[in-house]
């Protein structure tokens, strides 16, 4: 079947915060990432401030309203900081938003052109679970620093890195019975397929499962993993999410690195807090996973998680929530030949997630 929606990358995420310039501190310091572009007040715009951050390839913006009744202030007051935009890049913004509207997406915002003196951008919008727009991004006319409204920020410099380089993976948690609605929807909107598939046999602990499903597009850039909760004795961790972020919503976002035990070293020295692994995980690991290249001691060390398919093995590690409300929150990931998303680890994954829950007296 011919792709009707070809997607190049993932453009952007785009977070609603409550306030966007100590968002950006937090991203810089903690995360690594760099401001390179601002709109505001100094730039012309009267009611929305953003910052643009980004590291390698992978770019976050962050969007806060200067008044209370802003779509985005209502946002954040629902939802708490949290991604409302997933933006994809394509070639024709018209052609994405007229093909996928006509296969039943509801259209958020319909295909629109800016200009200035770096060109025409353009973009349009489909609606996503909950309240988390789709944006298709057209960039092949335009050569500005991000968008028009946006000006450079001459002072940035890329010596924050961390070696993060690419968006591997975006995760939604959606109600239950949910998820297989929104996995019809990127098949018929999008063109999307089911990579994988994880029952609640597979994700579960003596407390709470999950489900979830993994839609990829095409050419296996774009991943998008969607989880709905299972029954269980206590409240699982996405039955706490769909409460704190009042429905459903972006869980976490996984970034790629090649040097996991570098990356991680330095987001623990400036201050980013991770799920504690118990040191018994390490044991007999080679048993469990193969011979793989780096020190179990380091990965001990730092609670990094390992896991093996038929393709090879990748590394893992998850934060802690990034906000107040435990919602969302980031993974690193490293691979080596594996194409996979852990699942050898999702008991351990799962248990660690408990803990915390319990200490937030939501288990």
């Amino acid at each position: 079947m011919s792709d009707f929606c070809p997607i190049k990358r993932f453009d952007h995420l785009e977070f609603y915060v409550g306030n966007a310039r100590q968002a950006a501190q937090f991203y810089s310091k903690f995360f690594g990432f760099t401001n390179t572009a601002y709109r505001g007040l100094e730039s012309g715009s009267r009611e929305v401030a953003s910052y643009v951050m980004q590291q390698g390839d992978i770019c976050f913006v962050l969007s806060t309203a200067l008044f209370p009744e802003h779509p985005i202030s209502q946002s954040v007051l629902k939802h708490g900081d949290g991604v409302a935009i997933i933006a994809l890049e394509v070639m024709d913004a018209v052609s994405a938003y007229k093909e996928t509207t006509k296969r039943g997406a509801v259209g958020a915002i319909e295909p629109t052109e800016e200009e200035d003196g770096y060109g025409v951008f353009r973009y349009a919008a489909i609606h996503a679970y909950g309240d988390v727009l789709i944006k298709f991004v057209e960039r092949s006319d335009y050569s500005g620093v991000f968008a028009p409204g946006f000006m450079p920020q001459h002072h940035a410099h890329n010596s924050n890195s961390v070696g993060l380089h690419t968006i591997d993976h975006v995760v939604g948690n959606v109600e239950l019975g949910a998820m297989d609605q929104w996995v019809q929807f990127f098949a018929d909107t999008m063109g999307f397929n089911l990579l994988v598939h994880f029952d609640d046999e597979t994700i579960s602990t003596e407390y709470s499962a999950l489900m979830s499903k993994v839609m990829q597009n095409g050419t296996g850039k774009i991943k998008l993993p969607i989880n709905e909760p299972a029954k269980g004795k206590r409240k699982s961790q996405i039955e706490e999410y769909l409460e704190y972020n009042n429905g459903s919503g972006v869980q976490h976002i996984a970034c790629a690195t090649n040097n996991i035990i570098e990356t991680v070293s330095q987001l623990k020295t400036a201050g980013a807090e991770f799920l504690h692994v118990p040191r018994t995980y390490y044991e007999n690991l080679e048993e469990r996973v193969g011979k793989i290249d780096e020190p179990i001691e380091q990965l001990q060390e730092l609670g990094i998680l390992v896991d093996r398919d038929e393709d090879g093995y990748l590394l893992q590690i998850f934060t802690q929530p990034v906000q107040d409300r435990p919602t969302l929150f980031f993974e690193v990931i490293e691979r080596h030949g594996s194409q996979g998303f852990g699942e050898g680890n999702f008991k351990s994954l799962f248990e660690a997630i408990e803990r915390e829950q319990a200490l937030r007296g939501n288990l």
